[in-house]
């Protein structure tokens, strides 16, 4: 039965697919003790002030939040040295991302992106009547920017980058990022999504300090859900030029910055100290994964992320199901990989240890 008239595209949207949870897995396979290493979220729970201030702004949730959150905007422009005018806020990073396509695509209209990439690209794409021109990665499961470059169009409305790329890992500089720029237009919007910029090698560069300056058409997004360990409350902020700002900031749902996710994000900026930490502690750990799999033989594309990936291509489905029934959950790609969120050292040996009991390389 039909009830109402969906947009056909709507109609024939696939669903957002998050990895699945530990709870699940157990009910699916009647087992216990399931890890979850499927979303990429920070093993750690919140630090102490920043569960505080949650739960102290939740005493005030009877009142609407500021719906630009401009306390927010003014502490991170102070803090990444730009004027509050190149700042927006969204609900995670995802959204500000679906922010962009409300802002500038139309029916018709190109969205140019590598893939594989984030799953939500090709979703907006078609939720907004665009057309998606993809661009294989290389080799290497890397970004090829000449190609992407040379598939851009006067009819490209954005390109859409994650640098680290997710699910594969991999990253690029900023001086390539800066090479494909000059030869597009900036009629075409580029955003440079930086979802686990805190896990990437500085010498990578940043683009909030070498793009910006430079080109107009730049959007940086990032979010506050990996390295600060805030998935659950959802805040994300973008950084660009304040004409691409001001546009995207019309398309901003009402209030859905939530006081909570507000709270959050400045407590967080209050203690980058301790986050730098625990970013610390995750990059030892990945190194210590990396080296454990290249012992055991594997090949992985470079991971600059909180995760790493294992192209097992046909194997995928069989590897990722003889993980998830030994309780080890990982986030599938069908007929070409696995991603592997990296989690405590506990869960990680238990990781290695099981993927050795069910697949070689």
């Amino acid at each position: 039965m039909t009830i109402g008239r969906p947009r056909p595209a709507v109609d024939a949207l696939p669903e957002y697919r998050p990895g699945k949870g530990a709870a699940q897995a157990e009910a699916e396979h009647g087992i216990t003790d399931a890890i979850k290493l499927a979303s990429n979220e920070n093993p750690l729970p919140p630090i102490a002030s920043i569960a505080d201030a949650v739960a102290a702004a939740a005493r005030g949730t009877n009142r609407y939040a500021d719906h630009r959150a401009t306390e927010v905007r003014i502490r991170l422009a102070g803090r990444l040295g730009v004027d509050v005018s190149m700042v927006t806020a969204g609900c995670g990073s995802v959204g500000l991302l679906q922010q962009v396509a409300l802002t500038y695509v139309d029916a018709g209209d190109e969205v140019v992106y590598p893939w594989r990439s984030f799953e939500v690209y090709p979703v907006y794409t078609q939720l907004m009547g665009g057309v998606a021109v993809t661009v294989p990665l290389t080799a290497e499961l890397a970004f090829d920017l000449d190609a992407v470059a040379r598939a851009v169009t006067p009819r490209t409305k954005v390109v859409f980058l994650a640098n680290p790329n997710n699910p594969t890992g991999t990253a690029v500089s900023t001086s390539a990022l800066a090479a494909m720029l000059d030869v597009i237009s900036e009629e075409t919007v580029v955003v440079v999504d930086e979802a686990y910029r805190e896990f990437m090698d500085p010498a990578l560069g940043d683009p909030v300090v070498d793009l910006l300056p430079r080109y107009a058409n730049v959007l940086v997004t990032r979010t506050m859900s990996k390295a600060h360990g805030l998935a659950g409350v959802r805040f994300g902020y973008g950084v660009g030029h304040a004409a691409v700002v001001s546009a995207i900031d019309k398309t901003l749902a009402p209030f859905a910055v939530n006081a909570l996710a507000q709270a959050a994000a400045l407590a967080a900026l209050d203690v980058e100290s301790e986050i730098a930490s625990r970013v610390a502690t995750i990059l030892a750990e990945r190194a210590r994964v990396i080296e454990s799999l290249h012992d055991a033989g594997w090949w992985l594309p470079e991971a600059q992320a909180n995760f790493v990936y294992l192209p097992l291509g046909a194997r995928t489905d069989e590897v990722y199901l003889a993980l998830e029934k030994r309780g080890v959950v990982t986030r599938p790609f069908s007929g070409e990989g696995i991603r592997v969120t990296i989690g405590s050292a506990a869960e990680n040996d238990r990781f290695l240890g099981t993927l050795a009991e069910v697949a070689h390389p």
